[in-house]
Order: structure tokens, then C-alpha cells, then sequence
């Protein structure tokens, strides 16, 4: 495991990189399959990461409590050199109730993680529904707890916040604020 923190690619208001994944559900989504969202938060994360498990709950809160929101976690780990972070273990989890987004996805090609910027598990970036797509309106960490084992004085309390801003239509106010959590597994090239 090495620990990172999440870096800046896309700056607020750029357009998000559009993908096509495969989920857990066995569907191919785009980000057009949540146009009916004011807003998605794609989480960049794993099933093995001790980070990135430690936000598990906070993730699947946010799904259960913001309807106009969808929550699309993307697991983009080398599979082969990590076993625990394989498609068949996704589905587990999310059989099982680990996982409870509106989505799991798997970026075997590891492109959107490429095209995003995103460098840790979890990594979350936030978009708005601009109308004809969607753009970046904030890139940051869930909340305060960066550490697997420390306690978040408002689990999911940054994410929270940023949400809040986009959908009363506002710009989110607070500056990026890096995730922390296991370096992406990226393939040997």
C-alpha cells in the first residue's frame, strides 16, 4: 500500500471526461444515464484500499440521502497484481450490501482514471448537470477523517457541503481540499 494524495487535473467548470463502464449490474453506463441528476459524485475507489473502505458508509449515506444526487464509485485497480479489487469481488460487495452507490464501475483500461486525474482510492470528484452534460464543480476529500482509523467530526462533511452549494445553484466556495488514500494500482505499460 502507498499512501497519496489526490493532485488536481480538471479545473471547476471544465467539462467531465464522458465514459462508457461496464457495472456490477452487468449494464454499460455513460455519464448521459444520470441526466435526470442535478448531480453525480464519481468516487474513484476499490474494494481492498483500507481508505478507501473506511469511506464506504460515508459514500452510501450520500446515495441514501440526496435523491437528485447520484453516487458512481469507479474501481480502476490492476486486477491481475491485486485480486481483491476484481469485478467478481465488486459484485460481492455490492451483493451484499458493502456497497450501495447508485453504481459500481470498472475502468479495466484505467482511461477514466487517466482522463480525471485521479491518483488515490477514494478520489472524488463532484459534477454538476450543466443541461448539455455535465462539468467538474468540485474535485476533494469526503471529509476530515484522512486516516482509515481516525473519526470525521461530520462523516462526509466536505463532500456534504460542496453538494449543498451545487444544488441550491451555487459555485462550491472552499478551494480543493486532497483526498487521501492508496495509490491508484496502474498497470505496467
Amino acid at each position: 500500500m502507498v499512501e497519496t494524495e489526490s493532485d488536481t487535473e480538471l479545473e471547476p467548470g471544465d467539462d467531465a471526461p464522458d465514459f462508457e463502464l461496464r457495472g456490477t449490474d452487468e449494464e454499460t453506463y455513460a455519464l448521459a444515464d444520470f441526466a435526470d441528476d442535478e448531480a453525480v459524485l464519481l468516487a474513484f475507489t476499490c474494494n481492498h484500499c483500507p481508505y478507501a473502505k473506511a469511506k464506504f458508509d460515508v459514500l452510501n449515506d450520500i446515495a441514501d440521502d440526496y435523491d437528485d444526487v447520484a453516487v458512481v464509485g469507479v474501481n480502476p485497480n490492476d486486477a491481475e497484481e491485486y485480486p481483491d479489487d476484481s469485478f467478481e469481488r465488486m459484485q460481492e460487495l455490492v451483493d451484499e450490501g458493502t456497497v450501495d452507490y447508485d453504481a459500481y464501475l470498472r475502468d479495466e483500461s484505467q482511461d477514466v482514471a487517466r482522463a480525471y486525474g485521479a491518483t488515490c482510492t477514494p478520489d472524488p470528484f463532484l459534477l454538476r448537470n450543466a443541461g448539455d452534460g455535465f462539468e467538474l464543480a468540485w474535485q476533494g476529500r469526503l471529509d476530515d477523517a484522512l486516516n482509515p482509523d481516525d473519526e470525521p467530526t461530520r462523516p462526509g462533511g466536505d463532500m456534504r457541503d460542496a453538494i449543498d452549494s451545487v444544488l441550491d445553484g451555487d459555485d462550491v466556495k472552499k478551494g480543493f481540499l486532497p483526498s487521501r488514500g492508496c495509490s491508484i494500482k496502474w498497470r505496467e505499460e
